[in-house]
């Protein structure tokens, strides 16, 4: 097939190169990879690209969409699509693809290990040993073995997180409206409601999108229900909590100390919450394991080519209602 009939798909950030070999299979299609570039640049450079492909980094905008005059698809290597309008996409016809459960276990681990290392202070000891001070008195850890963990969203991530608690003992409370008690009960968790997981839990762990209905679910009301001295654990999205409002309950001990890899704005503009004493705080790492990587590269691209050279359509991302 010549250059001109093949189908041009743009990759805005980067993929692992597994990935990219996995498109070569496809010689239908021709590959441009540029990444980093500004808006602007961006828009100015997708021409004629019937494909895009980004990861977190690229804002898939209303104006980037309006851009891509011949796209038809754009493919999230990843599962959240808060950096793609949806709605703009579906005003125009562009499918949107994502690649759920390709990084879950790796988001699912980061959770985990979150919350080894708040019921342990495990952040705060290391900075005093690498200061060179030997202090044993002052970080006091609690076990795992016994406690609850509050699941709130129990898809791909947030029952591997559930798994792995009832396998270090502990008992699994769980929070979804899209799951049925029967669903849950076959995973080992027990569904309630979310006042009596957020009363309940000793650590709360989150596992939902964002969403009009999630976004900034847990504020100062919900801080207030909550168990007091109870650890909270966001590995989902920014946006979810109310960082102000999560600050002024550490502060008042309601919880006793927070993993945080997700922020509203990333960059932070106010680094106050990562730079609190109870947190541990990390760059949004969920996915970045070397094996993520590799899975959400190679899905994306069997998903891109299925759809542009056979129409096939898998993990389509629904268009918002509203």
């Amino acid at each position: 097939m010549s250059a001109m009939a093949q189908k041009k798909v743009f990759i805005a950030d980067s993929l692992a190169k597994e990935g990219l070999e996995e498109f070569g299979k496809f010689p239908e299609l021709q590959i441009v990879v540029k990444t980093g570039l500004a808006p602007d640049a961006l828009m100015a450079a997708l021409g004629d690209a019937e494909g895009l492909v980004v990861r977190s980094a690229t804002q898939a905008s209303r104006e980037v969409i309006a851009a891509g005059k011949s796209l038809r698809v754009i493919g999230r290597a990843g599962a959240g699509v808060d950096n793609i309008d949806v709605k703009a996409a579906a005003e125009r016809g562009v499918v949107v693809l994502n690649t759920p459960g390709g990084n879950a276990e790796a988001a699912g681990e980061l959770a985990m290990a979150m919350m080894f290392a708040l019921c342990r202070d495990l952040a705060r000891a290391d900075a005093t040993m690498k200061a060179g001070t030997w202090d044993k008195k002052s970080f006091g850890g609690i076990e795992l073995l016994g406690k609850t963990l509050g699941l709130v969203g129990i898809g791909n991530v947030g029952s591997i997180v559930g798994r792995h608690a009832l396998a270090m003992g502990m008992s699994v409370v769980a929070f979804d409206p899209f799951v049925t008690a029967d669903k849950a009960a076959a995973l080992g968790f027990r569904l309630a409601s979310f006042e009596e997981v957020i009363k309940t839990a000793d650590f709360i762990s989150i596992h939902s999108p964002r969403t009009e209905q999630t976004k900034g679910l847990f504020n100062a009301k919900t801080f207030a229900q909550m168990k007091k001295g109870s650890f909270l654990i966001n590995c989902a999205r920014g946006g979810i909590v109310v960082e102000k409002d999560l600050i002024a309950a550490l502060d008042a001990g309601i919880v006793r100390g927070a993993g945080v890899d997700v922020f509203d704005k990333e960059p932070p503009e106010d680094w106050s919450l990562a730079r609190h004493p109870k947190v541990i705080a990390t760059p949004h790492l969920g996915a970045t394991t070397a094996e993520a990587q590799v899975n959400v590269s190679v899905m994306i691209a069997r998903q891109i080519g299925a759809y542009l050279t056979r129409g096939e359509i898998v993990n389509a991302v629904p268009a918002p209602t509203k």
